[in-house]
């Protein structure tokens, strides 16, 4: 396996407010400088605060992640003013109403698959071909759980976590040669404020801490999991320890892919 220099640059959309903010502040505390994309320009101003008080560059990027053109316009910002996005961590996403497919309103679950998986394409579609001019890169995809199984309630959110396993798996398949990385990463369930919203977590006292999710996106982008690209590892169940230890055993073909069995 090539072996991919550790990410110094990195771009999380999302990053005004929940997992996104804490992923932007966590990177720029390990060191990288971070591009910040959102639609909402005064929330990432403040966490763009928090990157520059870690002594890191920070890029503020208002863009709707299903607009193309918009995409397009903030990811060449964003290498413009870090020179490269050696780290893609597609973060921003939505849930749709807890009703059976058949209650549900039909623009509002399109625009859910949209926003979830539009977007982590879009992304990866202007990001990629940059990483692969300078030697490699990583994506990673906030999956879920629910990637990996059917539900009564909310199907726009479960159809477009199982699609992003095929949007990661196609980057792994496709570019691993040339020194891509790609992985999906699912974060638990995080106490945010789409989370306190679902009815289906309404009684939930125990939640993943952010630390945790934090830790496994800075082990992907030093590189220290290039082993486990193409796979699903999940915060609260998963380390970086006991996933240097899962590769150090020689990780099985068909371990940790979404697959028929």
């Amino acid at each position: 396996m090539a072996e991919v220099a550790a990410a110094q640059t990195a771009l999380v959309t999302g990053a005004s407010r929940g997992i996104g903010r804490e992923l932007a502040i966590g990177l720029s505390r390990a060191g990288l400088d971070v591009a910040l994309l959102a639609r909402d320009e005064r929330l990432l101003e403040s966490t763009a605060e928090e990157v520059r008080a870690a002594g890191r560059r920070a890029v503020v990027l208002t863009a709707d992640v299903t607009d193309a053109a918009a995409v397009q316009t903030a990811v060449s910002r964003a290498e413009d003013a870090l020179g490269s996005i050696d780290l893609l961590v597609n973060n921003a996403g939505v849930i749709d109403a807890e009703v059976p497919l058949w209650a549900t309103d039909p623009e509002r679950w399109w625009s859910v698959v949209e926003t979830n998986v539009r977007g982590p394409f879009l992304l990866a579609h202007a990001v990629v071909p940059g990483m692969l001019a300078r030697g490699g890169g990583r994506v990673i995809d906030l999956n879920s759980g629910a990637g990996t199984r059917d539900s009564a309630l909310a199907t726009a959110y479960y159809v477009s976590k199982t699609a992003l396993f095929r949007i990661g798996g196609g980057l792994h398949e496709a570019g691993f040669e040339r020194g891509l990385r790609a992985f999906e990463l699912a974060p638990g369930v995080v106490r945010t404020d789409m989370t306190e919203s679902m009815r289906m977590h309404e009684d939930r006292t125990e939640w993943t801490d952010p630390a945790d999710v934090v830790a496994l996106v800075v082990a992907l982008a030093r590189g220290d999991l290039d082993a486990l690209s193409g796979c699903y590892v999940r915060a609260g169940a998963d380390t970086p320890e006991s996933l240097r230890e899962l590769v150090a055993r020689g990780l099985g073909p068909e371990e940790r892919r979404l697959r028929v069995v």
